[in-house]
């Protein structure tokens, strides 16, 4: 019955056993175990200096900065939509108030891209600054010593000369010509002996190609300007939107914003004046296809601008994706609706409210919602909420009206009334565009009794209960704007093309070694030697041997293959 295998030791134990082993045997003294020294705290910080400023943690950083930006695109950011944010986390309750805490609601100014942008910024510091001293060094320096045997680099030739030819001396000095108007950095060494005594012909150490690391150099460089002039822009820029209504201006300060996110270190002082009046609003849809008919094919806005007190009045087109440049700010065309203007009076027959409100588009034909709140009214405070069709059609089941097209061909508003406190008393903010009915009684819909509001323009409808009554006057056009303000961006730009020439020269450019070496033959000819050497792959290092041949043989008279002993 065999016995079961006994567990084979590691070989390194085995080792170990055999040394003890001979140890004993001989009579040495035996092995001592050999422990690594402790690095100690000054030890680890430049070890953690040393991995942070090397390449490959730069560019690890630079893709890890590039997928923490990643749920700044897949999530709504609080600085650009506050609402949107908090309509995303009521309507996900669970994972809404997470996401929240780890702040991917606000990725661009979250922690923890805040410390992976920072440890970018030291990282390439500290690639660039040692990298940029040891270049100025190789710069400095003379080009490497000429090696003892030209024939084993990866490009030789040799050319030996007509007695009719320049002496040694003369040939030294026009290789050397020949080598500085290909852009070659030349080093002209004497004859002599080398390291270990033996002779050493007149020689030539030549080296190009320094652009390539400059270019490198300057791409990171380039790339650390990129990211103080976003750091700068985050910081000393703005951003804010404003909603007009055709024939309403608006004047580029601080109240007059309906949304305005400032920077960390923006100052009320940096808002440049300006002002931008609407006056016409010109919507193109589609009237010829058959499958894409009405959709929306350009927005045109005319407004009225003027930079400053002083300056003169101009009018100017602002188009989707055509922004215009007021102040050192960019103000762009995000959105259009319509108006509807209404007029409501309470019970007491006084004017509660007067003027257009603001409806937004939910679909392709303009089919948007209204809001409309009358906290002055009396007795009781009122509010509307319902639909603006700009194209009405009656449903043939006898439903409520569509809208049918985006045009103002048959425009209605359909709404639903209510009373009771409206909550603006209390001092909370209010989203303008939502009414909250749960604390408030129905007055008109179309579960109630008295049906909901249908009103075509000019038409009024009494409410019940004597509450008042509504009248549709008209309907105006209105665009939705953002204003960005970046100092900063032009130095982006700048430096962004900065790093894309530098990326070029790195690429493109080849760091190449000459050595030309000349000597007397036995039969009393000067014969020149070179080679060729290229710091990394080099396709074209045969063509530019090729290309230095043919440059010498046009200096000198060269003896021919067939002449050659």
């Amino acid at each position: 019955m065999t016995q079961p295998s006994q567990p084979s030791q590691p070989s390194a134990h085995r080792d170990n056993a055999r040394e003890d082993a001979l140890h004993e045997a001989t009579g040495d003294s035996p092995r001592q175990e050999v422990s690594p020294p402790a690095l100690g705290l000054v030890g680890m910080l430049r070890w953690a200096w040393t991995q942070l400023t090397s390449m490959r943690t730069a560019l690890m950083l630079l893709l890890l900065l590039a997928v923490a930006a990643v749920p700044g695109s897949l999530f709504p950011q609080r600085v650009q939509d506050a609402f949107a944010v908090q309509t995303w986390i009521d309507d996900n309750p669970t994972a809404g108030p997470i996401l929240d805490t780890l702040q991917v609601f606000d990725v661009y100014s979250s922690v923890w891209f805040s410390a992976i942008y920072l440890l970018l910024f030291i990282s390439l510091i500290g690639c660039i600054i040692p990298r940029a001293r040891k270049h100025i060094q190789q710069m400095r320096s003379a080009p490497p010593r000429t090696p003892a045997r030209l024939e084993r680099l990866p490009e030789y030739g040799a050319l030996e000369l007509d007695d009719a030819g320049p002496t040694p001396e003369q040939a030294l000095e026009d290789a050397a010509d020949v080598l500085r108007k290909r852009r070659y950095r030349v080093d002209v060494r004497a004859a002599g002996q080398d390291a270990r005594g033996r002779p050493q012909p007149a020689s030539i150490g030549a080296e190009k190609g320094y652009l390539k690391e400059i270019g490198n150099l300057l791409f990171h460089v380039a790339l650390v300007g990129v990211l103080i002039c976003v750091a700068l822009g985050s910081m000393l820029s703005y951003r804010g939107q404003k909603v007009i209504i055709e024939d309403e201006g608006f004047v580029n300060a601080l109240v007059a914003y309906d949304n305005f996110y400032p920077g960390t270190w923006f100052d009320e002082s940096r808002l440049h004046p300006f002002s931008l009046r609407l006056d016409d609003f010109e919507r193109v849809f589609d009237r010829d296809s058959a499958t894409h008919y009405g959709q929306a094919l350009d927005f045109t806005a005319t407004v009225t601008t003027q930079e400053g007190a002083d300056a003169e009045p101009e009018t100017e087109e602002l188009k989707v994706n055509h922004p215009l440049t007021l102040g050192g700010a960019r103000v762009f065309l995000v959105g259009n609706g319509y108006a509807p203007v209404v007029t409501i009076r309470d019970g007491d027959g006084e004017v509660a409210f007067s003027g257009p409100v603001i409806s937004r588009p939910d679909d392709q034909v303009y089919t948007s919602m209204a809001v409309i709140k009358a906290p002055d009214a009396q007795p009781e405070q009122l509010g509307f909420v319902g639909l603006f069709l700009p194209t009405a059609h009656e449903a043939e089941d006898g439903g409520p009206a569509i809208s049918v097209d985006p045009e103002l061909y048959n425009p209605q508003l359909q709404l639903n009334s209510y009373y009771g406190d409206l909550g603006l008393d209390e001092g909370i903010p209010q989203n303008v565009y939502v009414l909250d009915t749960d604390s408030l009684e129905v007055l008109n819909s179309r579960e109630v009794d008295a049906g909901g509001i249908v009103l075509d323009p000019g038409e009024t409808q009494e409410l019940p209960e004597g509450m008042g009554s509504i009248t549709f006057e008209d309907v105006q056009d209105y665009i939705a704007i953002d204003i960005h303000y970046n100092p900063a961006q032009g130095g982006v730009l700048v430096f962004a093309l900065t790093a894309l020439g530098g990326l070029i020269l790195s690429l493109f450019l080849r760091r190449r070694r000459a050595w030309v070496t000349v000597e007397t033959t036995e039969a009393g000819r000067t014969l020149v030697r070179y080679g060729l050497l290229s710091r990394g792959e080099d396709f074209r290092l045969r063509d530019e041997n090729i290309a230095l041949r043919g440059q010498l043989e046009k200096r000198w008279p060269v003896r021919a293959p067939e002449e050659e002993d």
